[in-house]
């Protein structure tokens, strides 16, 4: 009777040789993400625009729940009426202090997005 022989390992060159194309793409990949940009080298132009800088509105939530435009002090009942007053396209920075009722925040987002405001930033302390 003949002894067939067992393998005990398995061959793994041909795996690896895999992994080691994987790991060349996956790193020529996110070189190309970190840059994120395409450099490109722009013509010049003759005019010159002057950009106006946009006026943005600052709104603020006290922790006693009052709020505020810029450094005015608005009811509650007039936030909306004044809002609508600020165009859509310039910005909204929402400040809000930390120890403030979620709720007031809340009341503020939905006059926000019931009436189509989009261009909002919610500002936060770097610590």
């Amino acid at each position: 009777m003949r002894r067939t022989e067992k393998f005990d390992s398995i061959n793994v060159v041909p795996f690896i040789d895999i992994m080691l194309v994987l790991l060349v793409i996956i790193l020529t990949t996110a070189s190309f993400v970190q840059t994120g940009l395409i450099k490109l080298d722009l013509p010049t132009s003759s005019s010159e625009i002057e950009e106006k800088p946009k006026k943005e509105l600052k709104i603020s939530i006290k922790k006693s729940g009052e709020i505020f435009f810029d450094k005015e002090k608005i009811d509650k009942e007039e936030v909306e009426e004044k809002l609508l007053t600020h165009s859509k396209d310039q910005p909204i920075h929402l400040y809000c202090d930390k120890e403030a009722e979620f709720s007031e925040f809340i009341f503020l987002l939905d006059i926000l997005k019931k009436n189509h405001y989009e261009n909002l930033g919610i500002v936060t302390k770097n610590e």
